[in-house]
């Protein structure tokens, strides 16, 4: 059980962007939208180190914080909004009108502040009330934000986001207008954004052949089966693993050596992300599965997400507010990723289907419901939230980069894992992990065991 971490909440306010500052909006969700409201809410949370007492964040700090949030909410004014489904017979869309506000819960919290910041095992629960929540029925508020004060050590900074509205792409410049309008001087950061302001029209996604009313009959079909865990297991533990770019390098030349001797070309795409992900893939075969010698044959799923903007074969801004993103689902059976080829399985499956994205990023679009469906409600299946490329440690509010960031989200899956960029090594990936006590163990003996083995 994870131990107590008092959590007193010093506020509950609502911070809206600037009155009368955006027009009342309408947003129909497009087809890269709709297979995203069968997932939880994506939770990150980011942890600052800010060494001073409660009382100068409380008079100081917050009320900059909620100032900065408002002009951000200006930018990102959907975010304010809330989500309509009904009636059945329409488009789920999110709706803007003006007073519509963002939720923000300000605590103060007496947990060891290094703890939560380390990369060793710790408790799941322990992060639960450090981050909002917002309501998994359906409908409802868009996002909600929680600041939590460690007196004299730091700030966390816990969001809860509904994914029907944004891919990681926009969450993060959201996250960087936030972060630079409070870093820098108001007028300033107002007239030098790092990027553009937000693209809203939905028509830039073209429709495909009827592709939206389908995977709209399959969320109506499936919303109301699928069953979501809720990660409030006592035996639940989170923990982070490192792949440095010399680790993967180390994976690349096994792999490279090995098809060498078997007289067999390598995998057709050995990047950093494939690398990462294939060994992660096998290693969490065999600690979910016991041993290789009573796992049965069958067939092992490994889903990610592929950006969609650089490979459709028409323009969409960068700036674009909402998803851009496709499902992909790389298979392999068991019995070749726990055999003594699996990393090659694993890195040969996973890049094959990158390449296939490459080619056709909307190939198999019509099944990303059903077949994903599979993947979050089962333990034998990988699903990969977040990518190294977002460059989420680069957030920065004046107190520096953060000191840890990881993906509560993860705790309402079976099967969810996250990736971040490393904070200490360029080129480096983070991964967090959720696992029950005996398999962590398993899992940890065998990543940080394999890299040895492979040097």
């Amino acid at each position: 059980m994870a131990p107590a971490i008092a959590v007193r909440v010093l506020d509950r306010c609502s911070v809206a962007p600037p009155p009368g500052s955006a027009p009342p909006t309408s947003l129909p969700l497009t087809f890269f939208d709709i297979p995203w409201l069968l997932f939880p809410p994506s939770q990150p949370l980011f942890f600052f180190r800010f060494p001073t007492p409660t009382s100068h964040f409380t008079s100081v700090t917050l009320p900059k914080l909620k100032h900065s949030l408002s002009l951000a909410l200006l930018e990102y004014f959907p975010f304010s909004g809330r989500l309509i489904q009904s009636p059945e017979s329409e488009t789920p869309a999110i709706v803007y009108a003006d007073g519509d506000s963002v939720a923000m819960t300000v605590a103060e919290a007496d947990g060891d502040f290094d703890h939560f910041c380390g990369h060793r095992s710790k408790d799941a629960g322990e992060f639960h009330r450090l981050v909002p929540r917002l309501s998994e029925s359906g409908e409802g508020p868009m996002m909600a934000v929680q600041i939590t004060i460690f007196s004299n050590a730091g700030i966390s900074v816990g969001i809860a986001l509904h994914h029907a509205i944004a891919d990681g792409r926009t969450f993060t410049n959201f996250m960087k207008t936030w972060s630079s309008i409070h870093r820098n001087d108001e007028n300033t950061a107002m007239k030098s954004f790092p990027f553009p302001s937000p693209f809203y029209d939905r028509s830039v996604i073209k429709e495909v052949n009827g592709l939206k009313e389908m995977l709209l009959q399959q969320w109506r079909k499936h919303k109301k089966t699928l069953n979501k865990t809720s990660g409030e297991d006592d035996d639940l533990i989170r923990a982070t693993f490192l792949m440095s770019p010399r680790e993967m390098e180390k994976v690349k030349q096994w792999i490279v050596s090995h098809c060498k001797r078997k007289s067999k070309p390598p995998p057709p795409h050995l990047s950093a992300y494939v690398l990462t992900c294939a060994f992660v893939w096998i290693c969490l075969c065999e600690a979910r599965a016991g041993p290789a010698t009573t796992a049965p044959p069958e067939t092992c799923f490994f889903g990610f997400n592929a950006g969609g903007i650089t490979r459709l074969d028409y323009a969409v801004p960068a700036a674009y507010l909402g998803n851009c993103v496709a499902f992909g689902r790389a298979a392999a059976s068991r019995k070749d990723l726990m055999g003594e080829e699996g990393i090659v399985a694993a890195a040969e499956s996973i890049g094959r289907k990158i390449k296939e994205l490459d080619g056709e990023v909307l190939g198999g679009a019509e099944r990303w419901i059903s077949e994903w469906e599979l993947l979050i409600e089962s333990d034998s299946h990988v699903v990969i939230l977040g990518s190294p490329k977002l460059n989420l440690y680069d957030v920065d509010f004046g107190w520096g980069r953060p000191t840890k960031i990881e993906e509560i989200a993860i705790d309402g899956m079976k099967s969810g894992i996250s990736l971040t960029e490393s904070r200490d090594f360029k080129g480096g990936i983070e991964i967090g992990l959720l696992l029950p006590h005996n398999q962590m163990d398993v899992f940890a003996s065998l990543f940080h065991g394999g890299l040895k083995v492979l040097a």
